[in-house]
């Protein structure tokens, strides 16, 4: 088969690779879109020395697997939990201490013609989901996690830093809890997808200080997380959705001092992000900027490592 495939931090297309047999708990799936991901790109950079197909975001069809699956489209959950250990036991599979990770850690991923995941990652994809809006289902349930570790009300002023594609379904899942909600960045054209939805924006520089309950960093970048620690309130918290590939820096004493929160989030829960996609209420369809064809997968690369480049979608068949 066909797919994407990194080695020494080289991005390669191969036509030789070999079509993904599933194990016992296992279900195959026929891709049909994946998405490119950042940490896509910081792999290909060499944030974690992984090899093989890359790939997580991602929406197919199984062809595998038990029978009240086959022909149906489905998502997949990326991290691939062994259930046993103390992680797996308290409930937190994410973290499980021996999971392999879909196009990340030890487990071949999306950008290729099939993939295989266990039947328990799977979720249906309700009809009234296109099949390009599905897609975006493992990002959105990253940005839902954030609500799932953080109590946010209406009675809440908070701060989104970064207006790229996880910075946009960040802003547009908070909307939802009717907080007081700003969303910054560095690109009106981007931020204007947030203000034609309601929601209010402003350039990163602009950000009013020591104010915030709560600030999401977003952007990846020491610059965002600095105007993200700077904009809380004493005894607020900042919530750090982006993954970091080189060192970051932190004014502890900052921290300390207005007894600031730092939360971690990554992967989310997928049913309310289907339910969300499902009702209309996260319009994603303004962030995709480029489809390509699997075949074209490295001019698609290309281009997602543009500056500024939000969603670029791979198709599969």
């Amino acid at each position: 088969m066909q797919g994407l495939w990194l080695q020494d931090q080289q991005l390669t297309l191969r036509d030789d690779l070999p079509l993904p047999e599933p194990a016992p708990n296992e279900a195959r799936i026929r891709v049909l879109r994946a998405g490119i991901c950042n940490t896509d790109l910081e792999l290909l950079r060499g944030y974690y020395p992984y090899q093989g197909i890359l790939g997580h975001e991602f929406v197919g069809i199984v062809d595998r697997g038990p029978e009240h699956l086959i022909n149906q489209r489905v998502v997949g959950e990326i991290n691939a939990a062994c259930g046993h250990c103390d992680c797996c036991q308290r409930g937190m599979p994410t973290h499980c201490r021996n999971r392999s990770v879909l196009g990340i850690v030890n487990h071949n991923g999306a950008f290729a013609d099939y993939l295989c995941l266990p039947v328990q990652n799977l979720h249906l994809v309700p009809d009234t989901i296109s099949t390009e809006a599905a897609t975006f289902t493992e990002p959105l349930a990253a940005a839902l996690e954030i609500l799932e570790q953080v109590t946010i009300t209406a009675n809440d002023r908070v701060l989104v830093v970064g207006d790229g594609k996880l910075g946009q379904l960040v802003a547009q899942t908070l909307a939802l809890t009717g907080c007081e909600l700003l969303a910054v960045g560095r690109h009106a054209d981007k931020l204007a997808n947030l203000s034609d939805r309601g929601i209010a924006t402003a350039l990163a520089d602009q950000v009013t200080p020591s104010i915030y309950d709560v600030a999401v960093e977003c952007t990846g970048n020491p610059s965002g997380f600095e105007t993200a620690r700077r904009s809380l309130r004493p005894r607020g918290t900042i919530v750090l959705k982006s993954t970091y590939a080189g060192q970051l820096s932190l004014d502890m004493s900052a921290i300390v001092v207005d007894e600031l929160t730092i939360v971690g989030s990554r992967c989310g829960p997928f049913a309310p992000a289907l339910d969300l996609l499902a009702q209309g209420k996260v319009d994603v369809t303004p962030l995709i900027q480029a489809r390509y064809p699997l075949s074209q997968g490295l001019a698609a690369f290309d281009q997602a490592q543009q500056k500024g480049t939000l969603k670029v979608l791979l198709e599969m068949s």
